[in-house]
């Protein structure tokens, strides 16, 4: 069988046990939904003329859902079957890393768009938010969600050779993300933030992913309210772009079947 085709095949084992997982299916899909109704609920007032922030946090939880389910999940999930001996035994399998991580990509995907369609629905019902109404605002909607699912999962994948242990993954790895959110506008509007964070936080995709999704779900009277006073389309393309070239290079030089 081809690669694509094994990969394919993984991508359909991948969602399987991630259903079986019942504690992480919930955390996984379930949490960024309580944290938008949280702070949905206790943040309503008006950040520009027509947008409240739960509007504004709808965008922002979007796409941090794609660093969480991504990301995060792969860099903490995947030194834990290294530790069991999971991908030990997939490399005496004809499985190539491609194909171990197309699998990851589909069973990201897969649970990517459920988690979206849960935050654009509570979104819309209780807090307001405003679902895109031209075919040109859905497209961009999907080829973010293509583009920073590709590029959360094989960061993820590149990420998961730093901790030593399955054990130890959650402490080294969800801070970084905790961190991210906080930089790059999904908790605070972003240019209320100083300077400095906002240097720091360009560096990193999601930065960039906020500020798409918030271009698809705002109006477009708010772009005057971003960093660069647009939405530089352009440049979150290219940005995502470059990332998801340097996740795949440090995903293929990096991950391990089994730790050194």
């Amino acid at each position: 069988m081809s690669i694509i085709g094994l990969g394919f095949l993984r991508g359909g084992l991948e969602i399987k046990q991630f259903l079986r997982q019942r504690e992480s299916v919930v955390f996984t899909l379930a949490f960024p939904v309580i944290l938008l109704f949280i702070f949905g609920s206790v943040f309503k007032n008006t950040i520009a003329p027509g947008v409240t922030f739960s509007q504004y946090f709808v965008a922002g939880m979007v796409a941090s859902g794609l660093v969480n389910t991504g990301f995060q999940q792969l860099a903490i999930s995947i030194p834990m079957s290294r530790d069991v001996g999971t991908l030990k035994r997939l490399r005496g399998t004809p499985m190539s890393p491609i194909s171990y991580f197309i699998g990851k990509g589909i069973v990201v995907t897969a649970a990517m768009l459920f988690q979206v369609a849960l935050l654009l629905g509570f979104g819309a019902l209780l807090f307001g938010l405003h679902l895109p109404t031209s075919p040109a605002l859905w497209l961009r909607f999907t080829w973010l969600i293509v583009l920073g699912s590709a590029c959360s999962t094989v960061l993820g994948i590149a990420f998961s050779s730093v901790p030593k242990s399955g054990r130890g993954a959650s402490a080294v790895v969800s801070p970084i993300v905790i961190i991210l959110q906080f930089l790059s506008g999904v908790f605070f509007v972003f240019s209320d933030l100083p300077k400095w964070m906002q240097d720091i936080a360009a560096i990193f995709p999601l930065k960039w992913l906020t500020q798409g999704m918030r271009s698809v779900f705002l109006p477009d009277s708010f772009a005057i309210k971003e960093a660069g006073h647009s939405w530089e389309i352009g440049k979150i393309a290219l940005i995502l772009v470059i990332w998801l070239v340097i996740g795949t290079l440090a995903s293929m030089r990096s991950f391990k079947w089994v730790q050194e």
